[in-house]
C-alpha cells in the first residue's frame, strides 16, 4: 500500500497544529516528524505533548467535540518512536536537526514542512553548516514548504523557489519547477485575502496608497518577562515582558504581499504591527486611498456598502473558505481555532471620499490644457479583518499542502 505520507520538520507553534490540522482533514495517511531531540523523559510525555494544548485545548476535543468519542491511540512502539492516531501512523525522529541529515529518502517523504524558522534563504546550498531548505531536498524530499516568509538578503530567488498563498497565487505552482515554497506569514496570508477582491473590482482597483496596522497576539518570539538582548538586537522592544505591555513593532506582510499580488508594488503601502497580550487571534485595521468615480448625481461609487459587497461576493465566490464576511459585532475570542485565511467585519466598513484640487500651472507642467483646474474625487476607507494567526494560518497552509501534494 502506497501511503500519502506528509513530513513536517519542527514541532512547535506552527508544527503541531499542522498535525491537528490535518487530522481533521484527513487527507494524509502517514506523518513523519522530526523534532531532533528527546521530549520529556518517556514516550508518553511526548504523545502528551501533542495532545493537549493550552489556547485549542485537548486534541480530543478538537476532533470530537462533545460526541463521547475519544482519540484512537493504537500500535505504539517506543523503540521505533512510532504509533497510529485516529488511525493515521505516525512516526517520530529525534536523532538529527540538520535537513540534509533527515532520511526524508527512506520514508518516502515527497512533501515536507519546515516549521522551525530557522531555514529562510532558498539559495544557501545544501551543505552549508547551519543547515538549509535545500537539505531537505539533498535528504530525498521532492518539495519543501516553508511556514515563514523567505529570508533571502540581498539576493533574488532562485528559479525553483516562490511564495505561494492558498486562494491567491496558488494555482501558479509548477511541481515540475517550484521545490523550495514559502507560505508566507499569517498577516500576509490574512491581508492577501483582504486585498486581492479589491484590486479585481473595477471601481477599486485604483489605489492611490494603502496602509495596514495589525493587533497581533502574542508569539514566542517575545519575551514572558524583560530580558536582555542579544547582541546586534535593533527591536528592544520584543524584549520587554508580553505579559504586561503592548508592544509597537515591525512587520514584513506588505513587501511579501508584492510576491504574491505583484499589483501592489505599484502602490505606495505601509505596515506595522502591535502586539498585544493575548495567545492568539490578531485583527488587521486596513486603510485603502482610491482615486474615485461620481455617479451622475454626484455621488462616489466608493462606499461602505460596494466594499462589502465586494466582500460578500469574494466569500462565496473566488475566495470561498478562505475569506469569510460577518456584519455581527465581534471580539478576538469568537474567532478562537477559525479556519479562514481572514474574517471582515463589515459591520464597521467606512468610507469617506474628499477632493483634491489641482492648480492649471501644474496640470500644465504635465502637459495637461485645463485653465479651470481640476477636482479630483478620493475615498478613503478603512476595513477590519480578523484572523486566527495560529490555526487560520495553518489551515491555509494545510490547504496548499494538500494542493501541492496532489500535483507531484
Amino acid at each position: 500500500m502506497r501511503y500519502r505520507t506528509l513530513g513536517i520538520n519542527g514541532l512547535g507553534r506552527i508544527g503541531k497544529l499542522i498535525l491537528w490540522n490535518q487530522l481533521a482533514r484527513d487527507y494524509f495517511d502517514r506523518y513523519v516528524i522530526n523534532l531532533g531531540r528527546d521530549v520529556g523523559t518517556s514516550f508518553d510525555d511526548l504523545v502528551q505533548t501533542i495532545t493537549t494544548d493550552s489556547t485549542y485545548g485537548s486534541l480530543n476535543h478538537f476532533l470530537h467535540g462533545r460526541s463521547g468519542r475519544t482519540i484512537s491511540i493504537t500500535d505504539v512502539d517506543t523503540g521505533l518512536q512510532e504509533l497510529r492516531l485516529e488511525g493515521k501512523q505516525i512516526r517520530f525522529l529525534t536523532s538529527h536537526r540538520n535537513p540534509k541529515d533527515l532520511p526524508w529518502k527512506q520514508e518516502r517523504v515527497p512533501l515536507v514542512i519546515d516549521c522551525t524558522g530557522r531555514f529562510l534563504d532558498p539559495a544557501l546550498p545544501e551543505e552549508h553548516a547551519k543547515g538549509s531548505l535545500r537539505g531537505h531536498l539533498a535528504g530525498g524530499a521532492g518539495t519543501v514548504i516553508v511556514s515563514a516568509p523567505f529570508k533571502t538578503g540581498q539576493h533574488t530567488l532562485p528559479a525553483d523557489s516562490e511564495m505561494f498563498l492558498h486562494g491567491i497565487n496558488h494555482l501558479e505552482f509548477k511541481p515540475s519547477k517550484h521545490r523550495i515554497i514559502s507560505a508566507a506569514s499569517c498577516t500576509t496570508t490574512a491581508l492577501s485575502h483582504m486585498m486581492k477582491p479589491l484590486l479585481e473590482h473595477e471601481h477599486t482597483r485604483r489605489i492611490l496608497t494603502a496602509s495596514m496596522s495589525t493587533v497581533h497576539s502574542a508569539t514566542n518570539t517575545q519575551s514572558i518577562l524583560d530580558s536582555v538582548p542579544s547582541s546586534g538586537t535593533e527591536d528592544m522592544r520584543k524584549n520587554r515582558s508580553a505579559l504586561n505591555n503592548i508592544i509597537i513593532t515591525s512587520t514584513g506582510a506588505a513587501r511579501a504581499l508584492e510576491r504574491v499580488l505583484p499589483q501592489i508594488s505599484e502602490i505606495g503601502f505601509m505596515a506595522d504591527s502591535v502586539r498585544i497580550p493575548t495567545n492568539t487571534v490578531s485583527l488587521i485595521s486596513l486603510n485603502v486611498n482610491f482615486r474615485t468615480s461620481l455617479d451622475p448625481s454626484g455621488n462616489p461609487l466608493i462606499t461602505g456598502n460596494l466594499l462589502n459587497r465586494i466582500y460578500t461576493t469574494a466569500s462565496t465566490g473566488s475566495l470561498k473558505n478562505n475569506l469569510e464576511y460577518s456584519e455581527r459585532q465581534h471580539v478576538s475570542t469568537d474567532y478562537l481555532g477559525s479556519d479562514a485565511a481572514v474574517i471582515i467585519e463589515g459591520e464597521r466598513t467606512h468610507c469617506r471620499t474628499g477632493f483634491i484640487d489641482i492648480p492649471s500651472e501644474e496640470l500644465s507642467a504635465l502637459g495637461i490644457d485645463a485653465p479651470d483646474g481640476l477636482r479630483m474625487p478620493v475615498t478613503h476607507s478603512k476595513v477590519f479583518g480578523w484572523y486566527d494567526n495560529e490555526y487560520g494560518y495553518v489551515s491555509t497552509l494545510g490547504k496548499l499542502a494538500v494542493y501541492v501534494h496532489q500535483l507531484l
